[in-house]
């Protein structure tokens, strides 16, 4: 085991941040590129998240345009974030440019609206993600180049798409994709090519699996680990983040946390315990800027000392059951938990779900992240509730057979090999999840539907989408589904559709959310309210490290209910997790253990 606690003993040259939302990722990747900064080595580090805050933890504005930016305090370190938007401009400039002042207005219209989708959003971001990990030219004055990914299922999407481009190019005889004249695919192939080599490369490429000692985040960690082996990516380090050691014997919560981390560290799976392993324990400081990134490679006596936060009255911070009690008056409609990942969407999904069935509503529990577990949250069988997951595969089968179908009677048999090959590119399975989305949606005309969706990111990409997966499908199929023509109606509609922003009350789950909440905002969709969970202000610990935190905690549920809503909840971090039916409504009331 690296006793530094990060990977940064003679690392690859790249290194590959991954892991479930909110296990750590953006911490452990920044912290490791200020530490080889610091050994001298010139470091780029590049965000790929659509909802990075790589800004708020480096302390710099690194700004919208997809250019390296020096860090503030640390010689040797450059950082950027990859922007979808501006990589999605300039790639259908590349495509379309060409053919300005050749081809009539129409013609370039028409391009120009195809371009215009999330599939080309996602190659374009793709294709500065291949250039970083494979083109020399345009990392070659950098000894390192880390990644900070979005979390795992997006990420996944991601290190899987060179191959299923270079596949999908190879074979397709249309000379057109999704994302338009398929040259402009094929004039980066050998880019691809040369990705999935760095990739599968042991001495180039490091991926560092990011996990907290929790049981559903080592799940998640051993599902990631398996799916990369079955891609050929074998050099995994396994980093737990935020391990806790109590200090004392007397302090419940303290002693709740500790062994609930040697329980899940006891139950680690095979796969991961043949990993090289990192360590990094819980810091009772906030991880952000380089004086803070620096300690957790040099760990120091810190001062664990609560600092002074915002006053808060606990008795005035209201339970989720008092947020339900709102939401229940409409008696149906559709419930989305959003926000940065592992702030808890499931488990608050969960306790809405079961809280709702057993008041006696008909209530439906789905969700759209595919590393979300909302079986296992609720456990049990509850009268009245029903549950379900949107599984990216199966529903790319379903959809790419209707369209099949659908077009049988209309084509010719080179018209459908040509269809079928067009239903063949990855961009495929983003229309047929939106497509699943839109129909978990329309259920809730009948009852109360609770959607817990992917972190925020992938979230948003999904939501931004809705018109353009709309254009895209009526291209595709002469059968629009009235699920799909009303998905924008109804999300709009606050009396039917109420988003609870979920986030932990510290720095970057907070402002990660009210970043969201003003581009939902921007979209015509008002979020009805927030939860602020796992609140350790009112577990009410007394352990040092756990009582800076909650003291900070203040500050963070003063800023949420002074400027970003009128309708908060506060959740406790609870000492047993809140597992099955009878914990969920215990949570939901706020009662104690």
């Amino acid at each position: 085991m690296d006793v530094s606690g990060l990977p940064v003993n003679n690392p690859t040259r790249v290194l590959l941040f991954t892991g479930k939302g909110g296990v750590g990722k953006t911490t452990l990747a920044c912290a490791t590129a200020v530490a080889l900064a610091d050994q001298g080595k010139r470091v780029l580090l590049v965000s790929t998240d659509p909802a990075s805050n790589l800004d708020e933890v480096l302390e710099t504005n690194l700004g919208n345009a997809d250019l390296a930016v020096p860090v503030q305090g640390v010689m040797n370190l450059e950082a950027m974030n990859i922007d979808p938007e501006a990589a999605a401009h300039a790639y259908r400039e590349r495509i379309v440019g060409p053919y300005r002042g050749v081809l009539p207005p129409a013609a370039l219209t028409s391009m120009e609206e195809q371009l215009s989708g999330a599939c080309t959003v996602e190659i374009a971001a793709f294709d500065e993600f291949t250039k970083l990990l494979a083109d020399p030219a345009a990392s070659a004055r950098f000894d390192h180049v880390i990644f900070d990914t979005a979390p795992t299922g997006h990420t996944l999407r991601l290190l899987k798409l060179p191959a299923a481009w270079t596949q999908f190019i190879a074979t397709n005889s249309s000379g057109t994709s999704c994302l338009g004249p398929l040259a402009g695919l094929q004039a980066q192939q050998a880019l691809y090519a040369a990705s999935v080599e760095n990739l599968l490369n042991p001495d180039v490429t490091t991926v560092i699996l990011v996990s907290r000692p929790d049981t559903a985040a080592l799940t998640e960690a051993e599902r990631t680990r398996s799916e990369l082996s079955e891609a050929g990516i074998v050099n995994i380090t396994l980093a737990l983040n935020a391990v806790f050691r109590a200090t004392t014997t007397d302090d419940a919560i303290a002693t709740a946390l500790e062994k609930r981390g040697l329980s899940a560290l006891a139950q680690l799976p095979a796969g991961l315990q043949t990993l090289p392993r990192v360590e990094v324990p819980t810091f009772a400081f906030a991880p952000i800027g380089a004086a803070n990134l620096r300690r957790i490679s040099n760990p120091q006596q810190d001062g664990t000392a609560a600092t002074p936060g915002a006053s808060v009255d606990l008795s005035t911070l209201a339970s989720l059951a008092s947020l339900i009690d709102s939401i229940e008056t409409s008696g149906r409609g559709v419930i989305l938990t959003m926000g940065k990942g592992g702030v808890g969407k499931t488990t608050i999904a969960a306790a809405i779900a079961v809280t709702l069935a057993d008041r006696g509503h008909r209530v439906h529990l789905s969700t759209t992240d595919p590393a979300a577990h909302i079986a296992a949250a609720v456990h049990d069988e509850v009268p009245g509730l029903t549950l379900s997951r949107i599984n990216p595969k199966e529903e790319t089968r379903k959809y790419s057979q209707e369209v099949m179908l659908q077009s049988a009677s209309t084509l010719d048999e080179k018209g459908l090999a040509l269809l079928e090959e067009d239903l063949r590119s990855p961009c495929t399975e983003e229309i047929a999840v939106f497509r699943a989305f839109a129909d978990e949606v329309a259920r809730g005309e009948g009852g109360f539907v609770i959607l817990d969706t992917a972190p925020t990111g992938h979230t948003l990409l999904l939501l931004d989408a809705a018109e353009a997966y709309h254009r895209e499908i009526s291209r595709k199929s002469s059968d629009v589904s009235d699920a799909v023509v009303q998905l924008l109606p109804r999300l709009r509609n606050p009396e039917f559709t109420r988003i609870l922003l979920v986030a932990l009350p510290e720095a970057t789950p907070v402002h990660e959310a009210a970043r969201l909440q003003e581009d939902l905002r921007r979209a015509g969709i008002e979020p009805y309210g927030w939860v602020m969970n796992q609140s350790l202000l009112l577990a009410d610990s007394s352990d040092p490290v756990l009582k800076a935190r909650a003291e900070r905690e203040k500050i963070y549920i003063e800023e949420v209910r002074q400027h970003h809503t009128s309708r908060m909840a506060v959740v406790a971090w609870r000492a047993q997790e809140p597992v099955g039916a009878l914990a969920l409504l215990e949570l939901a009331k706020g009662a104690k253990e």
